[in-house]
This record gives C-alpha cells, structure tokens and sequence, in this order.
C-alpha cells in the first residue's frame, strides 16, 4: 500500500473545497440566474436527443461542447454583472459596456450552439421525426 504523503493530502484536500467551491457557484447560479436555468432546462431535452440521434462520435462532442460554452459563458456573464454591481452600483458607461459585452458572449455561444444544432443534429432529428410519423 503507498504511503500517502503531506502533499498528496494536501492537494486532494485542496481538490475537494475546490469542488465544494464550484457546486456553490452551480447553486447560486441556479438560485438567481433565470437564463441559467432556462438554458439547463433546454439542454435537459438537447442533450438526450443529441446522445440518442444517429450522429457521430465528432458531432456529438461538438454538440456538447457547444452546449457547455453557452454554460460557462452564462456563469461568467453572471460573476461579471456581479462584480460590476458591487464595484460601480451608478451608472456608468465602462461597467455597461463590460456587461453588454459579457452578454454579447452569452449571445454568440446561443447562436453558434444553434447553428451547429441545426446544420449537424437537425437533418438526422428531422428524418427519426418522419419515420416515426
């Protein structure tokens, strides 16, 4: 049996908190952020039809990647309104213009999820549709 040393405990406890850190992210993110839960709530039903259509190993991880931007954008989207809220709570056109930009991030990751949706998912949706009608 290894013998587990100071560092080893060290960086998995390190590990842990670090997770424990993000799961209240997650949490808070589901607890004030309606476009958060909205865009879970619709790769709940994406990301299913996307596992079951008839794609490739490629395009599925694509997709899902893809998926997961549009997540990560939202989260950062989020942690920037925040931090501008707190630091500049008037108006004030550098902290419009980084959270227009941060939701602009958000946008463009909404679209380029669509369009990857579309162009490789769509077709093979489409055609398990019809044969089901």
């Amino acid at each position: 049996m290894p013998i587990s040393s100071p560092s080893n405990r060290l960086t998995s406890n390190r590990l842990v908190r670090a997770f424990g850190f993000s799961a209240k992210g997650l949490r808070a993110a589901w607890r004030d952020e309606a476009a958060f839960r909205q865009e879970v709530c619709v790769f709940a039903v994406l990301l299913p039809l996307t596992a079951l259509l008839p794609l490739s190993a490629c395009a599925k991880v694509v997709l899902v990647g893809q998926m997961a931007l549009v997540l990560v954008c939202e989260l950062m989207n989020s942690e920037l309104e925040a931090i501008v809220d707190k630091a500049s709570p008037e108006r004030n056109e550098l902290a419009a213009k980084a959270k227009d930009c941060a939701s602009a991030a958000v946008l463009v990751a909404c679209v380029t999820l669509a369009g990857c949706w579309l162009y490789m998912a769509a077709p093979a949706f489409w055609t398990l549709l019809l044969r089901m009608l």
